[in-house]
């Protein structure tokens, strides 16, 4: 590839890239300079090379043994935020947070509920990102990406297949850019919501530990948070992870656990919860790699 801007490196920990700061090495970690440096590499890799997404790592649990293959994370060529009338364009790699603001700058109304998902752009259009009354789905016009062959397309919000923090596209596509379409507001109410938000947030959540947000999704007509209680996890702890007090849909890394005991916590807690409840509970984070030592 003699063409190639971005940058690659071999055995680069993952740890330090997520949320939970745990999680092995990436067997190659490639950074792409942009959208096209992107296709390019990816136009040029054989196909049978593995490809893994990630973004800030908020959402996620890398497993101990690390991922084989190529994994790209998208950076500073993805950072992109441009605002014309009630329409947003942002990169990828754009924090959610920073869309949010730039709405409530423009006051432009519909995105506040971004202030509450701490991940970026390319994750909330993977899963359908959503807090607070909002999903993306609510605000997407159309997507940018790149398949996995290298080529470039875009897909309109019909075409994202959206349900419940979830999307039906193809798992090898590569999200680069979306733009986003809100309402006419008033940019003091906006603000106001988005602090409103921030002080919830901050009260009802371990914000400030090593976290990688809510743990399972809601099942129908319930909480997740609630079942969990309901079934004595609150406060569990398998190693150096804990089922939070603060919230009982957050796990937390204390200090030194593993990505194994971060998993291991939560099938734990899911099999309570199964056991009480008869509900089956679905994994939200994401969870990636092979375990130490496969």
């Amino acid at each position: 590839m003699p063409q190639l801007r971005g940058t690659l490196q071999a055995g680069i920990s993952l740890a330090d890239l997520t949320w939970f700061r745990v999680g092995g090495p990436a067997e190659v970690l490639f950074l792409p300079a942009d959208a096209d440096d992107l296709a390019y590499a990816l136009a040029h890799l054989p196909a049978e090379i593995p490809v893994t997404v990630i973004g800030l790592g908020s959402n996620l649990i890398v497993r101990d043994g690390g991922i084989p293959g190529v994994v790209i994370r998208l950076g500073r060529g993805f950072s992109e935020v441009e605002v014309e009338g009630t329409r947003i364009t942002a990169g990828a790699a754009v924090p959610d947070v920073k869309v949010a603001r730039a709405a409530a700058d423009h006051a432009i109304a519909g995105f506040s509920f971004l202030r509450g998902i701490p991940g970026c752009i390319g994750g909330a259009l993977r899963m359908n990102g959503g807090a607070y009354g909002g999903e993306t789905r609510n605000v997407v016009v159309a997507v940018e990406a790149v398949t996995r062959r290298g080529e470039k397309i875009t897909l309109a919000n019909a075409d994202m297949g959206y349900s419940y923090r979830h999307s039906s596209v193809p798992d090898d596509l590569i999200f680069t850019r979306a733009v986003f379409e809100g309402r006419p507001g008033d940019g003091e109410v906006i603000a106001a919501e988005m602090a409103k938000i921030t002080e919830s947030r901050e009260a009802t959540q371990p914000i400030k530990s090593r976290t990688g947000g809510s743990t399972f999704k809601n099942p129908p007509g319930t909480s997740a948070w609630k079942l969990v209680d309901a079934a004595g996890c609150r406060g569990l702890t398998i190693g150096q992870a804990q089922v939070s007090e603060l919230h009982a849909n957050f796990l937390i890394n204390l200090g030194g656990a593993t990505a194994a005991d971060i998993e291991g916590l939560g099938e734990e807690v899911r099999r309570r919860v199964k056991e009480t409840s008869g509900v089956t509970l679905d994994w939200e984070i994401k969870r990636i790699g092979v375990p130490k030592g496969a």
